[in-house]
């Protein structure tokens, strides 16, 4: 069997890609949203038809069902049988002392349950979700390829935190890193289009979550996020870096608890936080334009912000034979890719202005005259998950003989 269904999971979605492995084809993609109301919306997509229904949906185990029988439906599905699909991928994001490709086990579970807190807004439900599958699935493999897997390749020297050295261990307390799928992808993309496998890559993933990656002969060697999805870069409503001596102040300030805080930081921090408007990158340039001073400053922040580690990844790498944008904002917005490049060209990172603001998809924009290579990228999470899966299942299948 060589079909995989990948899932992206949301405490009340369920959206999914199905792959065929053997010449990794999307063969249809869809979802299901409103999980648990008294009726849910499913849509699904093979091939140049659509369709879009209401359904009743009480949980992630009868999403799947449904998604299942759209995809076998005698009319229009694709699949003659459920049991086609090998394998539910999972593009899980914190496992915690677990990580790389997992099966779906009481222990994964277990493991992304200690990290909770560190990852609020992904773990609970995901975990909620491949813990109500396992008990209503259980002919179907579920295998998660954790975002924290891309990472493992990191040396200690950029893992670490200067904090008492026992909670790296004991407590998780290191830099995990995120978006493996995606920069996992841009490393491979990036190695076809330029023909070389010993390429030194920084990819910038900007977006409603963005961060940076490092990365050397394909393996990550830094990024920009640390213990928790909410640092690094700002994010559309994440407050990124920052500095925890701030928070006993802001506590007694405002008269809330620690947990009313962070949740004030995940939630309203970052470029809606710096704005006081939008934390969505499309309206805070068209708001910059118009005169708002905050929305400019909430850019500029994060500019400031991509620019500060792509210098230290230029340094960390020795240069770079390619600097690659993707994500929502770094494949869509051609003035945040001009700031960021703005005056690099000692660096050798020279854009073509022209080239930057027609590029539309996968398009180089690099000026002659610089010396590193500047891709627009657009990622493709899904199809890295389903890879991991076939792989896992491909080894496994051989241990077991």
């Amino acid at each position: 069997m060589t079909k995989i269904l990948v899932a992206n999971l949301g405490s009340t979605s369920f959206k999914y890609r199905l792959f065929d492995m053997t010449d990794e084809r999307q063969l249809a993609r869809g979802g299901v949203e409103r999980i648990g109301a008294v009726m849910s919306r499913a849509q699904v997509e093979i091939g140049s038809r659509q369709k879009e229904l209401q359904v009743a949906a009480p949980d992630h185990a009868a999403a799947v069902r449904l998604c299942l029988e759209q995809l076998t439906d005698p009319a229009d599905g694709c699949l003659k049988d459920a049991a086609e699909v090998a394998a539910i991928g999972f593009k899980a994001v914190h496992g915690g002392r677990l990580s790389g490709v997992q099966r779906v086990t009481p222990e994964l579970l277990s493991a992304m349950e200690e990290v909770n807190q560190v990852a609020p807004a992904h773990n609970p439900p995901y975990v909620a979700a491949m813990r109500l599958l396992s008990e209503k699935l259980p002919g179907i493999p579920l295998i998660a390829a954790l975002e924290t897997g891309f990472h493992a390749t990191i040396t200690p020297r950029l893992r670490y935190y200067a904090v008492p050295y026992e909670w790296a261990d004991a407590m998780q307390v290191q830099r995990w890193g995120f978006h493996g799928a995606s920069h996992r992808y841009i490393a491979t993309r990036t190695a076809q289009l330029v023909g070389r496998d010993n390429l030194r890559i920084i990819s910038c993933h900007l977006g409603g979550s963005s961060s940076l990656c490092a990365i050397r002969g394909g393996r990550s060697v830094a990024t920009s996020m640390g213990m928790s999805p909410q640092s690094g870069l700002p994010q559309n409503n994440r407050v990124g870096d920052f500095d925890p001596f701030a928070l006993p102040l802001i506590m007694r300030r405002i008269g809330k608890t620690l947990d009313e805080v962070l949740h004030i930081l995940a939630e309203q921090g970052g470029l809606l936080g710096l704005s006081g408007a939008s934390g969505d990158v499309r309206d805070l340039e068209q708001a910059a334009i118009k005169g708002n001073e905050r929305a400019r400053l909430a850019l500029d922040v994060f500019t400031s912000a991509v620019r500060h580690y792509l210098g230290a990844y230029l340094v960390e790498l020795g240069g770079a034979d390619a600097i690659v944008f993707t994500g929502g904002i770094g494949e869509n917005s051609a003035s945040i890719r001009a700031a960021v490049c703005l005056g690099l060209e000692e660096l050798g990172i020279a854009l073509d202005a022209s080239r930057n603001a027609a590029a539309r998809g996968e398009a180089r924009i690099d000026a002659p005259a610089g010396r590193i290579q500047l891709w627009i990228m657009p990622t493709n999470e899904e199809l890295i998950v389903a890879r991991q899966c076939q792989e896992f299942l491909a080894a496994h299948s051989k241990s077991e003989t």
